[in-house]
């Protein structure tokens, strides 16, 4: 069975094609290389024995995705990674957010209603919760007003994808993440970001590594147990399993709704200073680390509740902060090591 991964180059989607292919689909990877590199098809074949089908593809040229889909009509899934994402540069650039992240979803959505039958899974995101009310999170708190023009491209997207399946052959789930993490346990692939990393445990790695002098903590004054910025951080392979399983209750017609929705988190919540010494305890390393002011559009604490991705989706993430940030650290010094 076919499977389109757009942004299938980038971290969760190179983590997700291994995944994919291990289970036995024929992947067709879609990337513009806009952040990512085509030696990740290398790192995958390394893990799988196996590169995916590559196209070099911007999917905001209409007439680029008309062809695609005419040459692939036996597609029977996609799961769509490719975004810009962001928060800070979304705010500076919102009309290249608009364009990469909506006028994309329109073009493969509109490709896919062409098909007798379309499965359709989307990458989204807990930032369309913003500060939520009550910890941990459900799939039912309300969505707050986005903070960020890359959380509205979620929440538009979500909403887009439920107005096309309401009357259309597309069956869509939703995955909102929390905050994925790590990398491949055979630092064959991992998290590249260009340039100056807008996450944290990439910054980590980078200041551990010596490239970046010292490592800003956002806020030491939020209402929690240690002052700093409480998140749920995910390993980037338990997430990526669990695009697997979505698109396996999409194809066995398992759905209860046309359109589902499941976050996908750990269910614990880590203060970013929990982060840090994790990291530290992992690596053997003591991190230059200095505290600063909050930093615009972070929120207090974001953490999933799992129950449904648990018991409804079948799916549990499996991997510890010590392993996510074990990996990650592998991963950074097998970069470093190879450059």
């Amino acid at each position: 069975m076919k499977i389109v991964v757009t942004g299938g180059l980038g971290f969760i989607g190179s983590h997700t094609v291994v995944e994919l292919q291990n289970e036995g689909f024929e992947v067709v990877a879609i990337d513009n290389l806009s952040n990512s590199s085509e030696k990740v098809l290398d790192g995958i074949f390394n893990i799988t024995g196996k590169k995916p089908i590559f196209e070099k593809l911007d999917l905001r040229e209409k007439t680029a995705v008309q062809d695609f889909f005419l040459r692939h009509s036996d597609v029977v899934g996609v799961i769509h990674f490719a975004a810009s994402k962001a928060v800070g540069e979304s705010v500076e650039n919102p009309l290249l957010y608009y364009e990469n992240n909506i006028n994309a979803l329109v073009y493969v959505l509109q490709e896919l209603t062409k098909l007798d039958k379309a499965n359709f899974i989307f990458s989204s995101s807990c930032t369309v919760y913003g500060q939520a009310e009550n910890m941990p999170i459900t799939e039912n708190a309300s969505i707050q007003p986005a903070m960020s023009p890359y959380g509205n491209t979620k929440q538009i997207g979500e909403e887009i994808i439920t107005d096309v399946a309401k009357i259309t052959n597309v069956n869509s789930i939703l995955l909102r993440y929390f905050n994925p993490i790590g990398s491949h346990p055979t630092a064959e692939i991992g998290e590249l970001p260009l340039g100056v990393p807008q996450n944290l445990v990439p910054f980590i790695t980078q200041t551990a590594m010596g490239l970046r002098e010292k490592l800003s903590v956002y806020g030491d004054d939020y209402p929690t147990l240690d002052g700093t910025a409480v998140r749920d951080y995910i390993h980037v392979v338990d997430l990526a399993k669990a695009h697997v399983v979505a698109l396996k209750r999409l194809l066995d017609k398992k759905n209860l709704e046309k359109v589902e929705t499941f976050n996908l988190g750990t269910g614990t919540g880590s203060s970013v200073l929990e982060v840090i010494n994790t990291f530290e305890k992992v690596s053997n390393k003591k991190l230059n680390y200095q505290i600063v002011g909050r930093r615009e559009g972070d929120i207090t604490e974001a953490y999933a509740n799992t129950d449904k991705a648990n018991n409804v989706l079948g799916w549990k993430a499996k991997s510890t902060l010590e392993e996510a940030l074990s990996s990650a650290w592998k991963w950074e010094q097998k970069i470093r090591s190879s450059n």
